[in-house]
């Protein structure tokens, strides 16, 4: 048998859609982008949307929308995919790195107002693996220092708080459509907003800065400020129209799956699940898990990790795919030799780099593949190299 940790859904309706911008000639952004931008703004309940190249561009996109440049610094947590610091970075701006709750993954609010200065200007959280950040607590510290916010949404579809979808809480939202995410267009982003003229700098920064042609389609638009080649295509486009006609199906089954996941590791003290947390729906954009340890000293944390990246290659010499939940951006070098960041300042940033385990989630997995995966790892636990 084998498992890969992730597989995107599609279906004969998706083979489908793609071949009408192929027929009808017209490949780059059109009419399917709009429809996307439009199904996705409704589903989530924002009132704007605008759909870019991927969720790396989607945070660039805000950022310098939210004009975050040159001597700024942006709050974000040290636990995240590396593109969410790499976005602050491609502004100009300094990434101030914040330490992570280490039962949720998401950046701990309490540890944000330690690191504000008078050169902050925004706070980036992070709605880690599909489960939401404390928005209220961020929006409150947001409004007493006056700083803008952009939640980076990019395993966020499908995750509420409080009844309401992550990515619209703030001045800005950024999703991905990577083939890991619940719905795919391959590559491909979306930024969302409540603000009118935001949007229109989103438009305007996706397509090099093109402001609209006032009379016709013959003359060029207007090119008045700096902006980028951030446009999705409308093959993109219409892969995502037609993933959002499944999604909700998409989400409901992934939830489950991982629901199926808890009641088999019920019992199981090698590791700790997800948590769900307060007032949240949890979307699963991936099932991260924690080997669980007594002692969370840093010589614990590295001996732990050689024995997590061995119950990964055993696992994989079954058929089963793992991967790290994501990596502490304080452990990768470009950051500790920039910034010389010593990792051990961010604990439980670094122990969740060491210790996480992702194990195979997607909508089409069976109950049979699952009771494999857990199976497996419950064996190989018994392994006298394995224990701990």
């Amino acid at each position: 048998m084998k498992i890969p940790i992730s597989k995107p859904f599609f279906d004969e309706k998706d083979l489908e859609i793609i071949n009408e911008p192929l027929i009808s000639g017209w490949v780059t952004q059109g009419v399917f982008v709009q429809q996307f931008e439009d199904t996705f703004r409704k589903f989530i309940s924002a009132n704007y949307a605008v759909a870019v190249s991927s969720g790396t561009t989607a945070l660039h996109t805000a950022l310098a929308a939210l004009k975050i440049s040159k001597g700024d610094e942006v709050i974000l947590p040290a636990f995240s995919w590396v593109a969410t610091a790499n976005a602050v970075e491609y502004c100009g701006a300094k990434p101030v790195f914040c330490d992570i709750e280490p039962d949720t993954f998401n950046i701990d609010p309490q540890e944000i107002e330690k690191h504000i200065t008078p050169e902050t200007k925004a706070i980036i959280p992070v709605h880690l693996f599909g489960l939401p950040v404390a928005m209220d607590i961020i929006l409150e510290i947001a409004r007493r220092y006056k700083l803008k916010v952009v939640e980076d949404s990019a395993c966020g579809f499908g995750s509420y708080y409080k009844n309401n979808h992550v990515g619209i809480f703030g001045d800005a939202g950024c999703f991905s459509f990577h083939p890991r995410k619940a719905v795919t267009t391959g590559e491909g982003g979306m930024v969302v907003t409540s603000d009118e003229e935001l949007d229109k700098k989103f438009r305007e920064l996706r397509n090099h800065g093109a402001s609209q042609v006032p009379d016709g389609q013959s003359l060029l638009s207007e090119y008045n400020v700096l902006g980028f080649n951030y446009r999705m295509t409308d093959i993109q486009g219409a892969l995502g129209v037609s993933q959002m006609e499944k999604a909700s199906e998409i989400l409901t089954k992934r939830i489950l799956a991982a629901e199926y996941y808890d009641k088999l590791l019920k019992n199981f003290n090698k590791l700790r699940k997800p948590v769900r947390g307060e007032n949240c729906v949890h979307s699963y954009q991936s099932y991260v898990c924690m080997l669980k340890s007594e002692n969370t000293s840093n010589i614990n944390v590295d001996e732990l990790n050689r024995k997590r990246n061995l119950l990964m290659q055993m696992l994989s010499e079954r058929g089963i795919s793992t991967r790290q939940g994501t990596h502490a951006i304080t452990n990768l070098g470009y950051y500790v030799n920039k910034y010389r960041i010593n990792p051990g300042d961010f604990p439980n940033a670094y122990a969740s780099d060491k210790l996480s385990i992702a194990l195979p989630l997607f909508a089409q997995i069976t109950r049979e593949e699952q009771d494999f995966v857990v199976d497996n790892l419950k064996e190989l636990f018994k392994k006298p190299e394995l224990m701990f």
